[in-house]
């Protein structure tokens, strides 16, 4: 993978403290990993485990107590707030366990909604919108609104409106969290096709191994720290155990 991967994310000596009261508690435990472009990756681990604390770090949604986040050259941990909420629009996508569809919005609105803060233009948002629905197979329910539609379908525009903006990565956090078995399965075939075709970069953060497996890569992490590293090779998975 390293070798002819080009490296999208990289973390070195990521340390997160919080203060409760008197007491210190540490989310994240000094991590380093790097993360390719066109990776699928999943962040598993149970709660409380730090996964979500990565996963907010590495979107610049927190700070780290100590340690870089290097994201396609920018070392985000050094970015003002200003600069990161720019750096969000311009280059991270996100997909939401509860969807966070406007229920008032027809698909394509949904989806070209957060083109519309980048001043695009009416006519491309639109046409950028139906091409991404497209892809996530969905041209039927284009003047569908929100509230119209399945659980499975919504999220399916929650991917199309991830897509939209051209992202480098896309943070899922539980995607597939309020869907039923078969539409989940649905959704990360969905999810594993684009990463594929599109070679974009996904990271996902889950509680369960078995979502994780559709992942090309899993980092399994407890208690801030990251023990066991596997990677899928079409059939088989490498282990890799981190060391203490």
């Amino acid at each position: 993978m390293a070798e002819d991967k080009k490296p999208i994310i990289q973390v070195k000596n990521l340390y997160k403290v919080y203060k409760v009261g008197n007491t210190k508690v540490n989310a994240l435990n000094g991590l380093d990993f790097t993360i390719y472009k066109g990776e699928f990756c999943a962040i598993v681990g149970p709660s409380g485990s730090g996964k979500s604390t990565l996963l907010n770090m590495m979107a610049g949604l927190e700070k780290p107590s100590r340690g870089q986040i290097v994201i396609a050259g920018n070392h985000i941990e050094k970015l003002s707030e200003g600069k990161l909420v720019s750096f969000r629009k311009k280059h991270v996508g996100f997909i939401f366990q509860s969807y966070n569809l406007l229920q008032t919005m027809n698909a394509v609105e949904n989806v070209a909604l957060p083109l519309s803060f980048r001043g695009i233009s009416k006519k491309v948002r639109i046409e950028k919108a139906k091409k991404y629905i497209k892809l996530v197979g969905l041209e039927k329910q284009m003047k569908h609104m929100a509230y119209e539609m399945s659980g499975g379908q919504q999220q399916r525009i929650g991917i199309a409106r991830a897509l939209a903006v051209d992202p480098k990565i896309i943070f899922a956090d539980e995607p597939t969290g309020n869907l039923d078995s078969k539409t989940t399965k649905e959704i990360l075939g969905l999810m594993q096709r684009i990463v594929k075709e599109q070679n974009q970069t996904l990271i996902m953060v889950t509680h369960d191994n078995y979502i994780a497996q559709f992942a090309d890569r899993q980092f399994h992490i407890v208690d801030g720290k990251i023990f066991k590293i596997e990677e899928k090779h079409h059939d088989d998975t490498k282990e890799e155990t981190v060391d203490e």
